[in-house]
């Protein structure tokens, strides 16, 4: 194993947290940054960095002292993502790194419907503009874990998807391939940019149908138009643009933006992506809103 320092930012959530066990585990040299150095895990080997937000570039900097990959975990969203993001990749070359493997979204162009999706877009294009910044970028399709989430608790799956279909992959098989893009050191993946989803692209009337079964209650999926789609989120008190990034992702898998189905976490995971069926049953947790 090479001596290379990997920094890890995100460490505390559901795919940041996954990778650096998997690197942990390998024996890779972990750098774990994050905000608050008290909420990052305990993994073999690794180094937990000074507080750093992406932000604030000074301490980005020094965060990131001495690494020589980073796994750049996109920050929650935000009018001003793109510009943290931009903070931090500055922050990463001023600090030596060679390497960039950023976690981006199936589909980010300037134009995607999903309102978020043109975020990551921006994002890869800043990577790449700096000369000799080797960098992948992983597009992960939605998470299955948000489809129980997006359940509401009287077991209907509101929003304006139509009948289209969402190849959505689990954060474990997310985990899976950025751990083995992070662990090739030979430049393979270098310029790469790969769709990670779940082998199956379905409809959520569909998931409503493994939803129920899952849960042994009836789960429904109510197609809304646009305008019933704001109205139903009016009550949540979010920000506009909050509420137009909810809104558009549904929009996008009506449009048929997220239905494609690739094999990366096979070829590059070496096994089959997890299904909504598996998700649910090995996490019955995400659903226990349902089931009292």
């Amino acid at each position: 194993m090479s001596d290379d320092v990997v920094a890890v930012t995100g460490a505390s959530g559901r795919v940041g947290r996954r990778v650096a066990d998997r690197l942990g585990a390998a024996g890779v040299p972990l750098r774990l940054v994050g905000r608050d150095p008290g909420r990052l895990p305990d993994v073999p080997g690794a180094v937990k960095a000074p507080p750093a937000a992406y932000g604030d570039g000074e301490a980005m900097r020094a965060a990131l002292d001495g690494a020589d990959t980073l796994f750049l975990v996109s920050a929650h969203e935000s009018p001003g993502r793109v510009a943290e993001h931009r903070t931090a990749v500055d922050a990463a070359v001023a600090a030596g790194v060679g390497r960039i493997v950023y976690l981006s979204f199936q589909g980010a162009a300037p134009d995607a419907t999903f309102t978020f999706a043109r975020d990551h877009w921006h994002t890869e294009q800043y990577v790449r503009a700096h000369e000799g910044l080797a960098h992948t970028f992983l597009r992960d399709n939605w998470y299955l874990a948000g489809i129980p989430a997006m359940t509401g608790g009287d077991g209907v799956i509101r929003g304006p998807a139509g009948n289209g279909r969402v190849a959505a992959v689990a954060h474990e098989d997310v985990a899976d391939v950025a751990a083995a893009v992070l662990l090739a050191r030979d430049g393979r993946h270098d310029g790469a940019a790969y769709d990670v989803t779940g082998g199956e692209a379905f409809t959520l009337a569909e998931a409503a149908e493994e939803m129920s079964r899952a849960t042994g209650r009836t789960v429904r999926y109510v197609p809304e138009t646009r305008d019933e789609a704001y109205a139903s989120r009016a009550g949540y008190g979010a920000e506009p643009w909050e509420v137009d990034g909810w809104v558009s992702s549904y929009e996008a898998v009506a449009r048929g933006e997220l239905g494609a189905v690739s094999d990366t976490v096979e070829r590059l995971a070496g096994h089959a992506p997890m299904t909504l069926r598996e998700f649910l049953a090995e996490h019955p947790r995400s659903y226990a809103h349902l089931t009292g």
